[in-house]
């Protein structure tokens, strides 16, 4: 496990970049940590480095958005699944086999159907207000 401390949304996004040029396809990246930790600016640059063009966003209210680059980045926000039926509405499953990227905030809420493989970064506070704290497990950075 790494431990790795960004001070600004733009170093975090790059910290997704990064990540991004390990990234083969076929990769579930659970993301952990609470209200504005910081999950969507990492998915951003995350989605930047494997080449997609388009803005990235929360899908809070689309619970997955789909975004085209040199290997597919599906985004999943779980935040408002509560149970299977939620779950298996949103087509996880389905994706998991897509061979793209998935990447997941609220993955708390669905440790139970994550896969074994699964990437796994959890973000939490520093001490400033812009500092982030990642602990990430599954891949080297």
């Amino acid at each position: 496990m790494q431990e790795i401390i960004t001070s600004s949304p733009a170093q975090t996004e790059a910290l997704g970049e990064k990540i991004a040029a390990r990234l083969r396809g076929g990769e579930t990246l659970a993301l952990f940590g609470g209200m504005g930790m910081g999950k969507t600016a990492f998915t951003r640059g995350l989605a930047r480095g494997l080449g997609v063009e388009d803005g990235v966003s929360s899908p809070t209210f689309a619970l997955v958005h789909e975004y085209s680059g040199r290997i597919p980045v599906y985004h999943f926000d779980m935040f408002r699944v509560t149970d299977w039926d939620d779950l298996y509405s949103t087509g996880f499953f389905d994706y998991l086999e897509s061979g793209g990227v998935l990447v997941i905030e609220w993955s708390e809420n669905i440790e139970a159907a994550l896969p074994q493989d699964a990437v796994r970064i959890e973000i939490r506070q520093g001490n400033a207000e812009n500092e982030r704290i990642f602990r990430i497990d599954g891949i080297e950075v």
